[in-house]
């Protein structure tokens, strides 16, 4: 096992000593390393020297903070293998996807790379003068990441933070801090100064809390389930701090009649059984159409059986394992005796936290494996009579972040998009994310949008500023 220690905290006055967390293999359930957890002391330490290093960061020259944003994203690309193999061990992540969400990282610190020469105010026409507006950081900004994308989610947060010109102290989740550790070392390898770019490990009821309440934290950014990011919002509204939330969803996929049944039913597994569904986006309520309902389950069963569960290293695997024994039981306990499966995929019975994809039909709209984010890899399909039926399926639910609509149709697929409570739908496809565009959600799925160019703006604040002519 590797010992790591909390990043910016050095020098701190620890007091009561935060027993350290053993993160472990999903994989295989063994021990992978041990985590020292911050306590109030270091987030307090860590906040002051981010405060400290506030002014200097928001006075670097535009042009200075893009090249040191796109040279952190030269050490990502450089590193994108390990920082891969990291997330296969820490999080069970496949190699492909763990690759890819590297290479997120990179791509994001590059495209906001972008954003500090192009930050700019506007001029805005007034009587007796002339009337500006700038664009201005608002501090020290906590992002506090969760443990099922625990390299794209941060980076979401961080560069557009930093782009804008805030520090940014970074708490990774207790399951999953390592590649967290290893982008603080990039950063510096970087060249972004001391204390600019922290990343503060420990346990969500002490040093998350402790980020929350602190006074001299301006923003907070949150993933993760819709409870904690109701108790985040009261705090945050209590200080009058502006607040991101991405919480729970419970998208559907919709298929109707006329959409290519083939195509829909092979990329519907993908679509919820990625990254073992452990996945806010999982289109995890199948819709189909009532005429077609039964060929689309002809067609998904064999999908499904194709899946390839087990070792995430190889890079044939297309599914892993959840990410600990109680998140294993938790997925377990929705499958009572009264819900109907359909049919199964294959998973290892080795060690490790396995669950196999799991299908659930014909489901009832009212059932908690319906209505509750499960969170793993089950999916419920439901069949609708027409399109008024379908939407009113899909709304089903206190979640709005997510969907699909299948269908060959176009104006049937715009007015289905548009009328769904969902912050993010594609049609015939089942994309969620993408990093140059708006991403959050309808209802308890959460507050404001990340990614995208109005990701900057949740990250500054305005200020105008008028002239007199005379």
């Amino acid at each position: 096992m590797t010992d790591l220690e909390v990043e910016g905290a050095e020098g701190a006055d620890r007091g009561p000593q935060e027993p350290a967390y053993t993160v472990l293999d999903p994989s295989t359930g063994k021990p992978l390393a041990e985590v020292a957890m911050a306590g109030q002391a270091e987030v307090d330490t860590a906040v002051a020297r981010a405060l400290r290093a506030f002014p200097a960061w928001r006075e670097v020259a535009p042009g200075d903070r893009a090249r040191l944003l796109r040279r952190f994203a030269a050490r990502v690309d450089e590193e994108i293998e390990e920082l891969a193999r990291i997330e296969v061990a820490n999080a069970g992540h496949t190699i492909g996807n763990a690759r890819w969400e590297a290479g997120n990282v990179r791509d994001l610190l590059d495209y906001y790379a972008g954003a500090p020469e192009r930050l700019c105010g506007r001029q805005i026409p007034v009587a007796g003068g002339i009337d500006v507006t700038f664009r201005e950081p608002l501090g020290v900004v906590a992002v506090i990441a969760p443990w099922n994308f625990p390299m794209p989610i941060a980076a979401w947060g961080v560069a557009p933070a930093l782009a804008a010109g805030n520090t940014v102290i970074l708490k990774p989740a207790e399951y999953t801090p390592l590649t967290a550790l290893r982008l603080a070392e990039l950063a510096r390898e970087a060249g972004l100064p001391p204390h600019v770019f922290q990343v503060l490990p420990g346990r969500g009821p002490v040093a998350g809390q402790r980020l929350v309440e602190h006074p001299d934290v301006a923003k907070l950014v949150f993933t993760g389930s819709t409870a904690v990011g109701r108790r985040i919002a009261a705090q945050g509204g209590q200080r009058l701090v502006p607040v991101t939330l991405e919480l729970g969803g419970k998208s559907a996929n919709i298929v109707f009649a006329d959409a290519d049944l083939e195509k829909a039913a092979a990329a519907a597994p993908y679509a919820v059984f990625d990254n073992a569904g452990q996945d806010c986006c999982a289109r995890s309520r199948i819709l189909v159409q009532r005429s077609v309902y039964d060929r689309f389950l002809e067609l998904f069963e064999p999908a499904v059986a194709a899946v390839k569960v087990g070792d995430p290293g190889l890079p044939e695997t297309e599914m892993g394992p959840l990410i600990s024994a109680t998140q294993r039981d938790r997925v377990a306990a929705f499958l009572t005796e009264d819900v109907p499966i359909a049919f199964r995929g294959s998973a290892p019975d080795g060690p490790g936290f396995w669950f196999p994809p799991t299908v659930v039909a014909p489901g009832d709209p009212d059932s908690p494996v319906c209505t509750q984010e499960v969170f793993g890899p089950v999916v419920a399909v439901l069949p609708f009579e027409d399109e008024a039926d379908a939407i009113r399926l899909a709304d089903a639910t206190r979640y709005g972040l997510s969907g699909s609509v299948w269908t060959r149709d176009v104006g049937r697929a715009l007015r289905v998009a548009r009328a769904v409570q969902s912050g993010a739908l594609s049609v015939n496809s089942n994309s969620s994310v993408r990093y140059w565009t708006p991403f959050g959600g309808y209802k308890d799925s959460g507050l404001g949008r990340e990614l995208g160019p109005d990701a900057l703006e949740a990250f500054t604040q305005t200020k105008n500023v008028f002239i007199a002519a005379d």
